[in-house]
């Protein structure tokens, strides 16, 4: 496996599932502090209250992360622990992202910030989160708080991660925070998340910050499960659903005209100008990918996915690294070019300690492969910049709480131990090499 000199080696967390912290230093509740706490939306009843405890062990963690060896970190910052209520400004909570910024730079590691990882502070939910469009403006003045603060210091940007994941989890069928299930109103607030973004991205712009900034998208390759007309139609159906709703407006300017049941959806929602806003040049695309899905067409011909072919994560997701290059390919081919970065990848399979190791062979192994289709499409071409494993630390899963360990370093949630898994130890040497 080749891959350029300047290719970044990193790891990626989120600020809900590792900080805990949750009511410290003036830190306000977010969404997913309201939904952990309702019986029955996480399993077991875990909640985010403690996580890795990192907001106070951040330098541990970061003394972690330079053991790894990688160049740089994404992490997440918490929009209720820098504006609790949605607007007004906690310095005590800048501060601790300027000394976790400072400690990562003292190591050598470069900062790579998402503004957006699902926490939503709750008083905005309160006067309808994504569904008011007021929320896209609220972001773009906390992004804007967050880039003054730290634009000096922070040499990557991510706007949004998943916003399909925000729109439709969260508002379409309920199962992430804040806990609606109206599929309508899963594209509206798709739109205003995309809105937000390219608020955010004009606001930035004007700053003339000498960084790069993108947006990531949770992107999943749909296949139809044979060549029958109605399959292959039922995948490109789901394809716009999932993928090229937020592909085409970012990089089109535009919603797929195919998508008409969104199309009617949004259209209230779109206002003049939102979309050249949505559609303003970004210097990369962050792209999260864990698996690819298998389409048929129901009697109605709607898309309904089928059982996977090879095994599977404890996630209940194929592995199946080839799509990882048809994905990048495919980026490349159709919406770029456009540098590109892997911004996540990785595995939750179930974790046991062993004499104080954890032989975790199938997340090694699921890296590996994973690897190997990203230097294959650079081989093809493919403009990609960077991998970032998922995740640096066990954490806590959302609606899965703690039963799901996606890190390649362990966490004891009781003790706050952190061990090296053995996929860690083949990572670190990996990117050393």
């Amino acid at each position: 496996m080749k891959f350029p000199e300047d290719f970044v080696w990193g790891a990626a967390t989120a600020s809900y599932q590792i900080e805990g912290a949750f009511d410290e230093d003036g830190r306000g509740e977010s969404i997913w502090d309201r939904f952990s706490k309702t019986p029955g939306k996480v399993l077991h009843g875990h909640t985010g209250d403690v996580a890795c405890d990192h907001y106070h062990l951040y330098k541990e963690d970061v003394a972690l992360i330079k053991e790894l060896g990688v160049d740089s970190y994404r992490f997440s910052v918490a929009w209720p622990r820098i504006m609790p209520e949605g607007d007004r400004v906690n310095q005590k909570g800048i501060d601790f992202y300027k000394r976790l910024v400072d400690e990562l730079l003292k190591s050598g590691i470069a900062p790579a910030v998402t503004l957006y990882h699902w926490d939503l502070p709750q008083a905005l939910e309160e006067q309808g989160g994504w569904l008011n469009r007021d929320t896209a403006k609220y972001f773009r003045d906390y992004a804007m708080t967050v880039f003054a603060k730290l634009g000096d210091t922070v040499t990557s940007w991510i706007t949004m991660n998943e916003p399909w994941c925000s729109a439709f989890l969260g508002y379409g069928i309920g199962v992430h925070a804040p806990g609606k299930a109206d599929i309508p109103s899963s594209f509206v607030a798709a739109h205003h998340l995309l809105l937000g973004h390219g608020l955010a991205l004009q606001g930035y712009r004007q700053l003339n910050i000498p960084a790069e900034i993108g947006i990531t998208l949770n992107l999943t390759p749909q296949y139809a499960v044979s060549t029958r007309p109605a399959d292959a139609l039922a995948a490109r159906k789901a394809d716009g659903f999932q993928n090229r709703w937020y592909l085409d407006p970012i990089f089109r300017g535009a919603y797929p005209e195919d998508m008409t049941e969104g199309l009617s959806c949004v259209a209230p929602a779109v206002k003049g100008g939102d979309l050249e806003l949505i559609s303003g040049p970004i210097d990369f695309l962050g792209i999260n990918f864990y698996t690819r899905a298998l389409v048929s067409a129901d009697e109605q011909g709607q898309p309904q996915t089928e059982q996977p072919e090879r095994e599977v994560t404890a996630m209940g997701w194929e592995v199946y690294p080839e799509s990882l290059f048809d994905l990048l390919v495919r980026v490349h081919t159709d919406y770029g070019p456009i540098p590109l970065y892997i911004t996540e990848n990785g595995a939750a399979y179930e974790d046991a300690v062993e004499d104080g190791r954890i032989r975790d062979t199938k997340r090694q192994a699921y890296l590996e492969q994973h690897i190997a289709q990203a230097a294959r499409a650079l081989e093809a071409g493919v403009p990609l910049r960077g991998y970032y494993v998922w995740s640096l630390l066990d954490n806590f899963e959302w609606a899965f709480g703690y039963e799901r360990r996606f890190g390649i370093i362990y966490v004891d949630f009781d003790t706050q131990e952190r061990i090296f898994k053995d996929s860690a130890r083949w990572y670190q040497s990996f990117v050393r090499r």
